[in-house]
């Protein structure tokens, strides 16, 4: 495994998560540009910070070892370049893995909505992205998606795309990570579990193409939440925002504040390591899951909600790929919209399957047979297939 030295990231780490790292696999660490760099204009990310340390040891280590491939696996979609750089050198195949869409079409096809960063700085990267994407994609022997609408959009935009072997596997949900949960002090949790309140948790971004979903839940808990429940209750909202730490403009609150519901909505906008996201999710008394907009729209926090075994509600756009999920594996109940969907018909909805008859207090059962091919040993299985094909078929 090839990384970046932890001091030289300017996101907050997780102690936890490293611990708990295979240790038969050996980490390469490699050192960035000082933290420093990352004021002056075009060194704000990681990947152009670590780009040449990168480089650098990837090749010694490409020289010194047999590799099949190379497997890239991060949101910092600038290191992808790094594979025809080491294809050409060491004649390694590639392979890339798209957690995010590299080049995102949402914002051109919603120009209402402000992306992350604001209009001008999403342009200069854009215009970026879709310089470097179709060059590197071209080359590489396959690649992993966590929704299947990634795929579409590359084919979409690139003639050659469909001829590159392509895999949709979202992100796991580990067993085990919650049994290592042990370690961690309860007082680091962002609310009591014990002080006699109802919790009920969401973990992830915020944005506009959310308020569809959180328009019914507000207007559900408004108009149909009975009155000892909404004076007991309270809806965290957390890691909500890509900003640094303190940075981050809420997008939840102010919505919230207008359905009369300030009292009982929290939004944290920092982002929360995974040991306290997992830590968080196990000890609420219920789960929250947004959907947007964006048909394509895929919850990749849903397998580790499900396995956090809490009463758990998904309010989300009836073609994203959670309802199909939720429907065949159960664990929790979903709710879903379309473009004509108006926000009573949605609050009713999500009274009738939520609120009513106590049914967020309940913990819906998991089809374990259904859900292992979710599960982190059982998508390793999938995917060591799918590039032992690629690589049989590359020669």
């Amino acid at each position: 495994m090839l990384a970046v030295d932890p001091a030289c990231c300017t996101e907050g780490l997780d102690p936890w998560q490293a611990e708990h790292l295979p240790p038969e696999v050996p980490i390469y660490r490699v050192r960035a540009l000082p933290r420093c760099w990352s004021r002056l204009p075009g060194f704000g990310n990681i990947e152009t910070r670590s780009y040449r340390a990168l480089a650098r040891t990837g090749s010694h280590l490409l020289q010194r070892h047999h590799f099949d491939a190379v497997y890239f696996s991060t949101t910092a979609f600038g290191t992808f370049r790094l594979g025809p750089y080491w294809k050409r050198r060491h004649g390694v195949p590639f392979f890339l893995d798209y957690q995010d869409p590299w080049v995102n079409d949402h914002y051109r096809r919603h120009p209402e909505i402000v992306p992350p960063g604001g209009r001008f700085k999403y342009a200069v990267a854009d215009r970026l992205k879709r310089f470097q994407e179709p060059r590197v994609l071209r080359e590489a022997a396959g690649y992993t998606a966590v929704s299947a609408a990634y795929p579409k959009a590359l084919q979409a935009r690139y003639n050659f795309a469909s001829a590159i072997p392509s895999l949709v596997l979202p992100f796991p949900g580990s067993a085990l990570d919650f049994e290592n949960l042990h370690t961690l002090p309860q007082s680091e949790l962002p609310f009591d579990p014990n002080d006699g309140l109802i919790h009920w948790v969401s973990i992830g971004r915020g944005g506009a193409d959310l308020h569809n979903a959180l328009s019914g839940l507000f207007e559900a808990l408004r108009r149909h939440a009975p009155v000892e429940l909404r004076q007991r209750l309270r809806l965290h909202f957390l890691g909500t925002s890509y900003a640094p730490a303190g940075r981050g403009v809420p997008s939840i609150a102010p919505l919230a504040q207008r359905y009369g519901l300030a009292e009982l909505v929290e939004e944290r906008t920092e982002r929360l390591p995974l040991s306290l996201t997992l830590a968080s999710l196990k000890a609420a008394d219920a789960l929250l899951v947004l959907g947007s907009n964006d048909p394509a729209y895929t919850a990749s926090k849903l397998y580790p909600y499900l396995l956090a075994r809490r009463p758990l509600l998904a309010v989300m756009h009836e073609q994203s790929s959670v309802v199909e999920v939720l429907q065949r594996c159960g664990g929790g109940s979903a709710v879903t919209f379309n473009a004509a969907t108006t926000t009573p018909h949605l609050a009713q909805a999500i009274a009738s399957n939520w609120l009513a008859e106590h049914q967020h207090r309940r913990v819906l059962p998991l089809d374990r047979v259904a859900f292992e091919p979710h599960t982190a040993a059982g998508q390793a299985k999938i995917l060591v297939a799918f590039l032992r094909r690629c690589l049989s078929a590359h020669g």
